[in-house]
Order: C-alpha cells, then sequence, then structure tokens
C-alpha cells in the first residue's frame, strides 16, 4: 500500500510537471516537484494551476456576484477610501476595477490609462480589466490593442474570456472575420455555454443564422445533462440568446 500513496505522488508531480513546461513556467518548479513530490505538488496547485483555471474563475465570479448584490456600492466605497488615503499603484487598480463593475465604463478606463502608465502596466489583471473598460466604453481598437498585448505576455491567462474580449471588440471595430476567428477559437476551444451564446449572438446580428443555430444545438445538448441549478446560472444567457434570435 505505502508504494500505490508514492506512485500517486509522482503521477501527480508528473501532470504538474508537464504543465508547467507547457506553460513556459520557471524551471525551477521541475527541481521542486521532483525533489519533493507531495509537498511540491501542493504549493505548485495553490501557487500556479489554480488561480489559471476556470474552477477559480467561476468561484470568484459567484462569489463577488453575491457581494454584489448584498451591497452593491461597497467595494467601489472602499476602493474610494483607500486609494484617498493611500494614492499608489494598486489602490488605484482596485479603484479601477470597482468602477468597472458598477458599470462605470468611462471612469474605469479614466483609472486604467494611469495604471497603464505605472510600474504594474504589464500586470494581467490589470490588462484585462483596462481592456474590458476600453470595450465598454465604446474603444475598440484599443482595447485590440491590449488583449493582443496580453495575450502575447501572459498566453495561457484566461484563454476563453480573451478570445470572447477579443472576438467583441473586433466586432465593434467592423473586423468581422477576426471577429469570427475570435468566436470560432472560444467554443472549440472552451465550448462554454458563454462562448456558444456569444458566438450565436454575433452570428445573428451578421445575418449568418445557419452558425447560430449551430451554437444554439451545441447548448440544447449540454441541457440534456443538466440539473436545476444549471438553468438558473445560465438564466440570463439563455435569456438573451432567446431574444436574439426573437430579432432576427
Amino acid at each position: 500500500m505505502p508504494y500505490i500513496g508514492v506512485s500517486l505522488h509522482i503521477l501527480v508531480a508528473i501532470f504538474f510537471a508537464v504543465h508547467a513546461i507547457r506553460h513556459g513556467r520557471e524551471l525551477y518548479w521541475l527541481m521542486i516537484l521532483f525533489a519533493f513530490p507531495l509537498l511540491g505538488s501542493v504549493v505548485y496547485f495553490f501557487a500556479i494551476y489554480l488561480p489559471d483555471s476556470r474552477l477559480q474563475y467561476g468561484a470568484r465570479k459567484i462569489t463577488t456576484a453575491t457581494l454584489k448584490a448584498l451591497d452593491p456600492g461597497k467595494e467601489l466605497r472602499e476602493a474610494q477610501q483607500a486609494f484617498e488615503l493611500t494614492p499608489s499603484a494598486q489602490n488605484q487598480m482596485r479603484l479601477a476595477a470597482a468602477y468597472l463593475e458598477t458599470g462605470d465604463a468611462q471612469q474605469a478606463a479614466h483609472e486604467y490609462e494611469a495604471c497603464l502608465k505605472g510600474p504594474f502596466a504589464n500586470e494581467r489583471e490589470m490588462l484585462l480589466g483596462a481592456a474590458r473598460a476600453r470595450l465598454q466604453n465604446g474603444q475598440a481598437d484599443a482595447a485590440i490593442e491590449l488583449l493582443l498585448k496580453l495575450r502575447q505576455h501572459h498566453a495561457d491567462f484566461r484563454l476563453e474570456q480573451v478570445a470572447l474580449l477579443l472576438a467583441k471588440a473586433y466586432a465593434l471595430a467592423g473586423q468581422h472575420q477576426a471577429a469570427g476567428e475570435e468566436f470560432t477559437k472560444a467554443t472549440r476551444d472552451h465550448g462554454s455555454v458563454e462562448a456558444y451564446v456569444e458566438h450565436a449572438v454575433w452570428a445573428l446580428a451578421q445575418g449568418d443564422k445557419s452558425t447560430a443555430l449551430k451554437q444554439r444545438e451545441q447548448i440544447e445538448q449540454m441541457k440534456k445533462h443538466w440539473q436545476s441549478h444549471h438553468f438558473s446560472t445560465h438564466k440570463d444567457l439563455l435569456k438573451r440568446l432567446d431574444a436574439a434570435f426573437a430579432a432576427s
């Protein structure tokens, strides 16, 4: 039995080692993983693997939505107070993100522009937030610039979200071929409900009902395996999809 446990630790370490190599992580992670298979795997999981995973992103979205519903203005108030007390780059990034989450894209874009000139100009969360703010503010070309920079410097970060934002930015900029390629990439590589809905809504706006129907069919296949909480989670997306087909 002890040999089974040791073998399992080694297999887990190999899994994380492959992940480290494929995602261009520093080579010292390999030494940590194989010198200390159990401890190294635990550290790698929490330090590297989990922050980039869809699991944590989904959990963060649910937590953020819950807190926002309980007190919509709390984070913005606290971010404003923090920045007034200590006008650091980190606090300005927090303030920009708070403005974005409250729907004030114009003010968020303003704050992010200052962040882009600071010491965290290449920080991945900041680049993503700034791109979202620019896109919501109607600055399609500027959003594309940041998203391409994000993809170049952080190739394994939020792959689906970056692809969908790029697709929307290309669509807003009138680059519909590039938009279609990004939507296809998102649905092909990730296959989430959000990706299928966004692809379908865009296709309907282009008059491409055939492509939209294919995306809806994928969602219908997924729904066969859903439980009640899945329908609740995706309620708004499904309503958006139905509205888009009704208007087409």
